[in-house]
């Protein structure tokens, strides 16, 4: 598995993966956020290819110097092999990279099943998961 920025060639594998792996919901509330992502800064969403497939995908943001973790999608199919981890401590990387004051996991109803993975890699519940008072600049269009 090798992990690396997104390029606009995986536009439509990164999309069908996300309608894969992720509730309607989610997957609606996802996409305007990932475009928004996109045209702001599009190093800050990674995937994961295995072979010839793209299996996961992390979209994170920037917000007033802040990393966040948006939404985190692996294949059902490869779920449970480390890509989730994997996506997740190379985005880490590009946070710190960033110099960013500190690096966050939004927590609403689509992110709560993959926190264990994040306290799994060190992430302190306590201090690194939010419930954001406002919304994400890429989910609010601001």
């Amino acid at each position: 598995m090798h992990v690396r920025s997104f390029q606009l060639s995986d536009y439509a594998e990164v999309t069908q993966l996300m309608e894969n792996s992720l509730s309607e919901d989610c997957f609606h509330d996802t996409m305007e956020a990932f475009a928004r992502q996109l045209s702001w800064d599009s190093s800050l969403v990674m995937v994961a290819r295995a072979e010839t497939l793209i299996v996961g995908v992390v979209i994170g943001t920037i917000d007033n110097n802040d990393g966040y973790y948006y939404r985190i999608a692996v294949d059902p199919f490869h779920r449970r092999k480390g890509v989730g981890k994997a996506l997740i401590q190379a985005l880490q990387e590009r946070f710190v990279e960033r110099k960013v004051n500190r690096i966050l996991v939004p927590v609403d109803v689509h992110n709560e099943p993959v926190l264990p993975v994040f306290e799994s890699l060190g992430f302190d519940p306590l201090r690194s998961f939010t419930k954001a008072f406002k919304k994400l600049s890429i989910v609010a269009g601001t």
